[in-house]
């Protein structure tokens, strides 16, 4: 087990990379708990939470609401916790998303721990202390920025996973190799396969890397006023693809990541050879890289996208590549992004 310690304006967590969840009970040794978890993860994995109260919620994006969380207020009331109270949130990036949402909003800020059991938690949404529920179907729209005490990334959960949502984990291990880490790109480039094999050391230098990554990231920016965003690679057009077509989060930001490398291209930022090699790699990890044909239309994308919460009058703040290994946050024209989706579709 590797502790990667992140420290920012909001708190210290620590990020135990390879550690199991059956030490869960060794962090949890301080005031009231209470585990956030859904109805999947307790079946396959209830057996190894520690003892304390469950909350089960709903599976699934439609439950990432202010309903969601309201239902959970009333369940702290009734189990009476305080503010050094532990909520732990057991499960994907949804749950880990609502628990620390539920968390950081309750008798103003209790403590909150995530056991992340997906990769794409343990690579990133576990990860950086921005909780968000959706409203009106746009994304993390209501949300906070505290970080959680620690995150536990067992890799053992990972193999309970259905192959699909396995895989959807390796379009944020690759958004931060493109975004900050050349020399993880390239060894992903080497070893995808043996990583989507889960050979357990290629799958945890690629979390591990993955997630220095973010932790630099966040350290530097944790509010996300301008180097945060470079982790907004592939969402400004993921999340559009998301909404529109109720794809999982790894497949649309997949996409999204092409669309906004050939933008990068398109812009002089980077060559024709580097934005192929995005795709590629996303291809080989099995991830989508065009929409399904005729299942979109590119004004219903465009109006998703202008819902974005970085638009400012006509243009977006947008996460774009200079380079394999280097991002740069840049101010694109909303005409610029209706010529890329129009390119997709």
């Amino acid at each position: 087990m590797r502790t990667i310690k992140l420290k920012a304006q909001s708190g210290s967590c620590d990020i135990l990379v390879g550690e199991s969840i059956a030490n869960l009970q060794e962090y949890c040794k301080e005031g009231k708990v209470a585990i956030i978890t859904d109805a999947n993860v307790r079946r396959l994995h209830g057996a190894k939470f520690p003892k304390a109260p469950v909350i089960e919620i709903g599976l699934g994006e439609g439950n990432k609401t202010l309903d969601t969380v309201q239902e959970i207020y009333g369940k702290f009331l009734e189990m009476e916790l305080e503010r050094n109270s532990l909520v732990i949130g057991i499960g994907g990036g949804i749950v880990c998303d609502i628990a620390g949402f539920a968390a950081a909003t309750y008798a103003r800020g209790a403590r909150c721990g995530f056991v992340p059991t997906t990769l794409i938690a343990q690579a990133d949404a576990a990860v950086g202390g921005k909780n968000g529920v959706n409203l009106q179907g746009y994304k993390n729209l209501v949300g906070t920025i505290r970080q959680p005490e620690f995150v536990l990334c067992d890799f053992e959960l990972l193999k309970t996973l259905p192959p699909r949502e396995f895989v959807c984990g390796f379009a944020e291990v690759i958004k931060h190799a493109a975004i900050a880490d050349a020399a993880l790109f390239s060894y992903l480039e080497g070893h995808l396969a043996e990583a989507l094999a889960f050979k357990r050391p290629v799958i945890e230098k690629a979390i591990h890397d993955s997630l220095l990554v973010k932790k630099a990231i966040v350290e530097a920016d944790e509010k996300e006023s301008n180097s945060r965003m470079k982790l907004n690679f592939g969402h400004t057009v993921g999340h559009a693809v998301e909404k529109c077509l109720k794809l999982p989060h790894g497949e649309a930001v997949a996409i999204g990541m092409v669309a906004e490398a050939n933008l990068s291209c398109a812009k002089g930022m980077i060559t024709a050879k580097d934005a192929e090699r995005v795709a590629a790699l996303l291809k080989k990890a099995g991830l989508p890289v065009a929409l399904p044909e005729g299942k979109v239309d590119a004004a219903l994308l465009l109006d998703a996208v202008k819902k974005d919460k970085k638009r400012k009058g006509e243009s977006i703040r947008m996460s774009l590549l200079a380079e394999i290994g280097k991002a740069a946050i840049c101010e694109v024209e909303i005409g610029e992004i209706e010529g890329v989706l129009n390119d997709l579709c």
